[in-house]
């Protein structure tokens, strides 16, 4: 009976914290993409992971008239990055030339362009709280 009752407080108290999780939705559109051929491919990461690992979601989108755009749904509040790219040839990943620049068309959660390298996580991260987001990218 002991074991019960200690399974049942278990379970009641994992509902109540699953309830009670802050989340919320970020939508994502790019309007300036240069065809409709291939797929846009959105990752979102927090710092640990940004550029260096596996995102936390990801999500594809199809492009239509030159749009593109993803909802990410029920995620926990904190900090982001967001990285999309053009998937011209639909490998699922950003293809480079040998140089180290990239073949496909790509941006960043704000936008955030660096003339020398890569993006840092401090020109793309955003906070998320519980209320929705949306944001609009620019491709090019």
């Amino acid at each position: 009976m002991k074991t019960i009752t200690v399974l049942f407080a278990l379970f009641i108290s994992m509902n109540f914290y699953a309830q009670n999780e802050e989340s919320a939705n970020i939508s994502v559109k790019i309007s300036d993409i240069k065809n409709n051929q291939g797929s846009v491919l959105f990752g979102l990461y927090t710092q640990t992971t940004f550029l260096k690992a596996e995102p936390e979601f990801t999500a594809k989108s199809e492009i239509v008239n030159g749009v593109a755009q993803v909802t990410f749904k029920n995620v926990p509040t904190g900090t982001y990055a967001i990285t999309c790219f053009h998937d011209l040839n639909g490998n699922d990943k950003m293809d480079f030339e040998p140089s180290g620049m990239p073949k496909e068309d790509y941006t960043v959660s704000n936008n955030a362009k660096n003339m020398y390298g890569p993006p840092t996580w401090d020109d793309a991260k955003f906070s998320l709280d519980t209320a929705d987001i949306s944001m609009d990218l620019d491709m090019n």
